[in-house]
């Protein structure tokens, strides 16, 4: 399996050392060079793409303007002279944040963590099989969250739920959270709507840990309670297979 690479930045270096550090590492395959944001949205107009190395300071429009102008956006690294951007680039779900000039042991750990998410987004999009009894045992699925400047793999099995607090994220299990920087929105989109379900603008739900639900409230198996927000009345509804 391979990534299909873009490469946006206005330095000339800085396409060179990225695909002579692409040369090495076997899954990459060279989608296009950008060196402005508009040939970029041009070019991803005209063909899908896998993963976006993505200078920020870039003249006219930045790096963090094509985030932003992508509804549907592949996975994005990060490649800046400058740490302060980090954060917000955090915000948009970036996969992650090399600051220039990176050694290629740093990259490598880069496009390895893009390979893994991208072989978990097609895990968990994988179509059930004709016929379940007959399928093999899988293992659970897996998620990378980033937490204490580290890349940490969790099982999904073993997330609770999750919580928005401000620009950051608890992902909690039975026992404690993880908190990383980013929004319910993202995670939505990585984790499987047969399983997690947003229940309130604050929280997403893991559904094989609900006891019951009361009200407003939802308690878990675990004795947690959560609050089912004024928007989200019907989940009450999917949660029991009531009408």
């Amino acid at each position: 399996m391979s990534l299909r690479c873009l490469i946006v930045d206005d330095e000339p270096l800085a396409h060179d050392i990225i695909l002579q550090y692409m040369a090495d590492v076997p899954f990459l395959e060279k989608a296009g060079q950008c060196y402005r944001v508009a040939e970029a949205l041009e070019l991803l107009s005209r063909q899908p793409v896998d993963l976006i190395f993505l200078d920020i300071r870039m003249p006219r429009l930045t790096g963090l303007d094509l985030l932003k102008t992508l509804q549907q956006r592949p996975m994005v690294i990060i490649t800046s002279a400058y740490e302060e951007h980090a954060l917000e680039s955090f915000d948009l779900d970036v996969v992650d944040y090399l600051l220039k000039p990176f050694r290629f042991e740093r990259f490598l750990k880069a496009v390895n963590r893009a390979l893994a998410l991208h072989n978990l987004k097609k895990q968990v999009n994988q179509p059930a099989p004709a016929n379940p009894t007959a399928a093999p045992a899988m293992e659970p699925a897996q998620i990378y969250i980033r937490s204490d400047k580290k890349q940490i793999q969790v099982s999904l099995a073993d997330i609770l739920y999750l919580e928005s607090v401000g620009n950051y994220v608890k992902v909690w299990n039975t026992q404690r959270y993880l908190l990383t920087p980013g929004t319910l929105s993202g995670f939505e989109t990585r984790l499987p709507a047969d399983t997690f379900i947003r229940i309130h603008k604050s929280y997403i739900l893991n559904k094989s840990f609900v006891h019951y639900i009361e009200g407003n409230t939802i308690r878990l198996k675990n004795g947690t309670e959560l609050p089912l927000g004024k928007n989200y009345r019907h989940v009450a509804k999917l949660l029991t297979g009531t009408e």
